[in-house]
């Protein structure tokens, strides 16, 4: 069977991994192409968008996919919305890989608002010194509250960079340590984050260290997602994959 993983994340890239192993399934990984060097997959791997939901349908109608796997992050909503009416459509099977969001516990200052928007005006008018722990596409928000202090940490560079006053720019690749975020809010005055709750082990660390400083979190909710089949771990995910890859040929000899 042929296997499309709509990808971008580690769980994507770990379960890409443990099917190719199989040997039973052709494994394609598909990434949005947001970061200029991604990673390296292991896995055959196409970068870009597909045109929307009918681009999608077009692709699994043209090469024969027989399985379809979100495993986008959880803020990727709109491609989420696209493979579910995709896979609607076309009839293949379908699972959602969908990690757990976390959750606050003891010592966690959380302030949860709707949208991204929400969170800038969270902030309040008395200047802060703030740590924009969000993708590229998600900071020019930010614009409309310039007497806050930011910093700003992607894989890439930000370009064009906030029309703000006062905003340092750091290029890192995750995972980040709980030790190594404790260190980078503690040399940069960080009095406030912003953060999505993207849940997973690779970026909790600055989660962590704000609660280990005192420093208040501004999380920025999910998005809703179209109900479908879903995992919330790799392990999940690989023992519904086995059920799939077992129960369809078996559907597909019984009807022939």
């Amino acid at each position: 069977m042929k296997i499309l993983i709509l990808g971008g994340t580690t769980e994507a890239r770990q379960l890409a991994g443990a099917l190719d192993s199989r040997g039973d399934a052709e494994i394609i990984l598909s990434l949005a192409g947001r970061t200029a060097a991604p990673r390296a997959q292991g896995v055959p791997t196409r970068i870009g968008g597909f045109g929307g939901a009918d681009g999608l349908v077009r692709f699994i109608e043209a090469e024969k996919i027989g399985m379809l796997i979100d495993a986008t992050h959880p803020y990727a909503d709109q491609i989420s919305l696209n493979a579910d009416q995709a896979a609607r459509e076309t009839g293949v099977l379908f699972l959602a890989l969908r990690r757990p969001p976390w959750m606050a516990v003891p010592g966690d200052t959380w302030t949860e608002v709707a949208t991204v928007a929400d969170a800038a005006a969270t902030l309040g008018q008395h200047p802060a010194r703030v740590f924009l722990a969000l993708g590229r596409k998600d900071i020019a928000p930010f614009e409309s509250a310039p007497h806050h202090a930011y910093l700003l940490r992607s894989v890439d560079p930000i370009d064009p960079p906030l029309t703000v006053p006062n905003a340092v720019y750091v290029t890192a690749r995750g995972p980040f340590s709980e030790a190594g975020d404790r260190l980078l809010l503690q040399q940069h005055g960080i009095e406030f984050i912003v953060s999505k709750n993207s849940g997973g082990e690779a970026s909790y660390g600055k989660i962590a260290a704000a609660r280990a400083l005192g420093i208040p979190v501004v999380m920025i909710q999910r998005p809703a997602l179209p109900e479908a089949p879903s995992a919330a771990t790799v392990g999940e995910a690989l023992a519904w994959c086995d059920h799939a890859l077992t129960v369809a040929p078996a559907l597909r000899a019984a009807k022939h």
